[in-house]
C-alpha cells in the first residue's frame, strides 16, 4: 500500500497526511485517507477482476448520484498499480440511525425507484459481490428476473456441485409464476444489494447508499433484500410505502426476491443457505 499513497496524491493534485485501516472492506482492504483538504475512503483489491469491479461501483454509484434522490459518496479515483486496482470515494462519518433518519431512508428510497426508464437491466453487467451478474436489457421483467438473475445462479450452484438438477424450476413456469405475482411492473433503479450493510447515515442525519450492484428492476427487490437478514424498522418500511404502496403479492414478492440472494449466498459461503433456498424451490415450484 505504501508504494500507491504517491500515486494516489499526485493523481488527486492534494498532500496525503495520513493513512489507516478502517472496517468496511468486505471484499477488499479498506482505508481511511486523510488529506489537507479533506477525507476520503479508499478500497484496495488485488483480484483479477477488482479493476472491472471497481469501475462498476463507480458506474453505479454515479447512476444513482445523477438522479439526485438519494445521496452516495463522490467516486474520485478508479486504478491500478503494481497489480492492485483501488477505489477513492468520499469517506462519511456515520452514526447510528434513528427513527427520522430511518423515515429519510425510506422515503428517499422510493424517491429513487420513482426514476424509471423502457427495459430492464443496465447498461453493462456488474457485481454482485464477487459474483458477476449479468444485465442484458429485456422488455419483460419476469423474463428478465428469471435469465439474468435466477437461472445463472442456480447454473452457478449446479457447476459447484452446491445442489442437483431435479431442483431447477422449469423456465415456462418459472416466468408464469413471477408474471402473475409482480403484475404490470415499470422498470425502477435499484440498489440492488440492500442490506444492513450497505448504507450509511451521515453524521448530519443524511442518508447514503454504498456498494450498489444497479439496476433496472422491480422496486420490491431492494424491499426483499432489505428484509433478509432483519429488515431496516418499521419506520424505513411505513416512509416507503407512503410513497409505493405494498401490493397484493406483497409476502409472495419478498421471497421469491429473497430467492436470487440466497442463491448468490450459497454460492459465495457454501450450503449452510443450501435449506433456505431448497425451502423456497420447493414451496413455489
Amino acid at each position: 500500500m505504501v508504494n500507491h499513497i504517491p500515486y494516489i496524491a499526485d493523481k488527486i493534485s492534494e498532500e496525503i497526511i495520513s493513512v489507516r485501516p478502517v472496517s468496511g472492506g468486505d471484499i477488499s482492504s479498506a482505508y481511511r485517507v486523510v488529506t489537507v483538504k479533506r477525507e476520503y475512503f479508499l478500497k484496495v483489491n488485488n483480484a483479477s477482476f477488482a479493476l472491472k469491479m471497481f469501475h462498476a461501483e463507480q458506474k453505479g454509484l454515479q447512476t444513482i448520484e445523477e438522479t439526485k434522490t438519494i445521496a452516495v459518496p463522490h467516486v474520485h479515483l478508479v486504478d491500478t498499480m503494481e497489480g492492485r486496482s483501488f477505489l477513492l470515494m468520499d469517506f462519511v462519518e456515520s452514526k447510528r440511525p434513528d427513527t427520522s433518519d430511518y423515515q429519510r431512508l425510506g422515503s428517499q428510497l422510493a424517491r429513487l425507484h420513482q426514476c424509471s426508464q423502457a427495459g430492464f437491466g443496465f447498461s453493462s453487467d456488474n457485481f454482485i459481490g464477487s459474483l458477476p451478474q449479468h444485465n442484458n436489457l429485456h422488455p419483460d421483467w419476469p423474463e428478465f428476473y428469471w435469465s439474468e438473475r435466477i437461472l445463472p445462479q442456480l447454473q452457478m450452484a449446479l457447476k459447484g456441485g452446491l445442489i442437483q438438477p431435479q431442483i431447477i424450476p422449469n423456465e415456462n413456469k418459472a416466468i408464469s409464476l413471477f408474471r402473475e405475482i409482480s403484475g404490470d411492473v415499470k422498470p425502477s433503479l435499484l440498489h440492488g444489494d440492500l442490506w444492513g450493510g450497505n448504507y450509511l447515515i451521515a453524521a448530519d442525519g443524511t442518508p447514503y447508499l454504498i456498494d450498489p450492484a444497479v439496476y433496472w428492476g422491480h422496486s420490491m427487490i431492494d424491499i426483499a433484500m432489505s428484509r433478509l437478514f432483519g429488515g431496516f424498522g418499521n419506520t424505513f418500511y411505513d416512509a416507503y410505502h407512503e410513497i409505493i404502496p405494498k401490493s397484493s403479492h406483497y409476502d409472495t414478492q419478498i421471497e421469491l426476491y429473497q430467492l436470487y440472494y440466497l442463491i448468490v449466498h450459497l454460492n459465495l459461503f457454501g450450503r449452510g443457505y443450501y435449506s433456505s433456498v431448497a425451502s423456497i424451490l420447493k414451496r413455489y415450484f
